[in-house]
């Protein structure tokens, strides 16, 4: 029973570390992007002071773990790493597999606010970040606190350029990555931070190429709108006219009436055209009438002749 106990709670330890490794990991590189709180609130540009013998720098007069190392501001808070490249943040949480060596290097003396697992911990050496994050990570960072001080890299210059945004003048977002590349020059030499960078800046060109695509993808529409035009006319018959249409008819009622006055303007020549025949045809009627009233007339006299001369013939008898 006694074994299966500390098997239990070997295995609970195991848990243990192996949740406390990955509690800081996040996607891509190994550092999220900069949109964390972590409760660090900063009015003004902090002080940094070297850390002897180390290229990074930390802040005495901040009540927090807080450093800075080759152009990015570095806090060690609830157990876990961010980084931003401004003094206030926002800052990204930090995989612990990729966290900069010159920073977990930093001697335990120099964490102003240090956990409570630090204690009996050497105040000259770095932290026992493998005793802490588990045997898996100390087997990839193997040998990340054996270094030759004598080639340490030098200190990068400190973005001194953010001392003039303070307060309601901190800037956030795009802003923050234009003001830092055209005012800090600093090439980083760490892959991981340079590969932030690169995320960074990538996210914040994104905006502005989504901008620049959306006209360029709204003019093949233009054009077929452009040259189809004829869908627009189908709608007034079945809706019925708009109030555009309404106004239109008198314009084409002028254009009814043109044709019009030119079928009247044309209309004598052809109608006396037609006349003609007409008046011809009617006086030949009326000739051929008049000689057959004279021939009736004619008949009727002859007629009136006959019948007088049967009457003298019957008075004779």
């Amino acid at each position: 029973m006694q074994r299966l106990r500390y098997g239990f709670i070997g295995l609970g330890m195991m848990l243990s570390l192996a949740t406390t490794a990955t509690a800081g990991v996040s996607i891509g590189i190994g550092i999220g992007l900069p949109n964390v709180s972590i409760g660090i609130n900063l009015p003004l540009y902090p002080e940094l002071v070297p850390v002897p013998g180390y290229p990074v720098y930390y802040a005495p007069g901040i009540d927090g773990n807080y450093f800075f190392y080759d152009g990015m501001y570095w806090v060690f808070q609830d157990d876990n790493w961010y980084a931003s490249s401004w003094y206030n943040g926002p800052w990204g949480m930090v995989d612990p597999f990729v966290v900069p060596a010159y920073i977990l290097r930093v001697p335990v003396s120099y964490y102003r606010q240090p956990p409570q697992y630090f204690r009996g911990w050497q105040s000259n050496a770095p932290p026992r970040w493998g005793q802490r994050w588990g045997h898996s990570w100390e087997q990839r960072r193997g040998g990340w606190d054996r270094w030759n001080r004598s080639a340490a890299p030098r200190r990068a210059p400190l973005p001194t350029y953010q001392r003039q945004y303070t307060g309601d003048r901190y800037p956030r977002g795009e802003q923050q990555h234009r003001l830092h590349n055209k005012s800090y020059r600093y090439a980083p030499r760490d892959k991981v931070v340079r590969q932030h960078q690169q995320q960074i800046k990538t996210r914040s060109s994104a905006p502005a190429q989504r901008e620049q695509r959306r006209p360029e993808a709204r003019r093949p529409q233009q054009q077929q709108n452009h040259q189809r035009p004829a869908p627009a006319h189908a709608a007034p018959q079945q809706r019925g006219p708009s109030h555009e249409q309404r106004q239109q008819p008198p314009v084409q009622r002028e254009q009814r009436q043109q044709p019009a006055v030119q079928h009247q303007q044309r209309a004598p020549q052809g109608h006396e055209q037609q006349r003609a025949p007409q008046q011809r045809g009617q006086e030949k009627d009326h000739g051929q009438d008049k000689e057959r009233g004279q021939g009736n007339d004619h008949g009727r006299d002859k007629g009136h002749g006959q019948d007088r001369d049967k009457g003298h013939g019957q008075d004779k008898n």
